[in-house]
């Protein structure tokens, strides 16, 4: 899934990438408002980090732009202020939360998951994705059907993430490669097909019942098929 992370502070933003990319997310970085602005106009992101105060825009300017859009993504402000005045002001703009510098890395990672199981499950906060009997854990990446634990690569999970977060709606492939990939990305043109018989390779082969389907023209979908369809 890709997130976007608009952070001035160079040391910071840099470590935010790194760290985010170890727990295989897909990540944009910018340094300043205006620049935020511009990945926003042309990529769709799974949520948003922007830090209160940069240049150019700041935070706020962004959020009031995402909101005023009528864009629901989810977005976690950045703040150095403490003042309870900042946190309503942020939150009363359509900020879905914030933390104050410093923060643990680990605090930030599970109100990433939050937001982003909140605004793709209806509200519910489990950390667990269940279709039929596929189980994925996005806290410690397991995958597990029928009891049987899968080992997948940082790709396939981030992949089958994406699909089980958004099951029974039919994804394209441009959009599963813009939501996986940043834009650093070189590859082939069929690259998500490969993937995708990878994990039909592990998640559907060894069973009867298939949960990974192809939509012709239209792409893939992570759906439980009823008896008679």
């Amino acid at each position: 899934m890709r997130i976007l992370i608009a952070e001035d502070e160079r040391d910071l933003n840099d470590l935010l990438k790194k760290r985010l990319e170890k727990q295989q997310y897909s990540v944009d970085a910018c340094y300043d408002g205006q620049e935020a602005l511009d990945y926003l106009e042309v990529t769709e992101y799974a949520a948003v980090i922007l830090d209160i105060m940069m240049p150019k825009a700041d935070g706020l300017t962004v959020l009031k732009s995402i909101r005023r859009k009528k864009k629901n993504i989810p977005v976690l402000l950045l703040t150095a202020k403490d003042s309870i005045e900042d946190r309503v002001t942020g939150l009363d703009l359509g900020a879905d939360d914030y933390l104050v510098k410093p923060f643990a890395f680990e605090e930030l990672l599970a109100r990433i998951r939050v937001m982003i199981r909140k605004s793709t499950s209806g509200g519910t906060q489990t950390n667990i994705v269940e279709i039929a009997d596929l189980m994925l854990d996005l806290n410690t990446h397991k995958v597990s059907r029928a009891g049987n634990e899968i080992d997948l690569s940082s790709k396939e999970f981030s992949i089958l993430r994406y699909l089980a977060l958004n099951q029974g709606i039919v994804l394209s492939r441009e959009k599963i490669e813009q939501n996986i990939w940043n834009y650093d990305y070189m590859g082939s043109s069929n690259v998500i097909d490969v993937y995708i018989r990878y994990l039909r390779r592990k998640i559907d082969a060894p069973f009867e019942k298939k949960l990974i389907h192809t939509v012709r023209g239209a792409g893939y979908v992570l759906r439980e098929e009823k008896e008679n369809d």
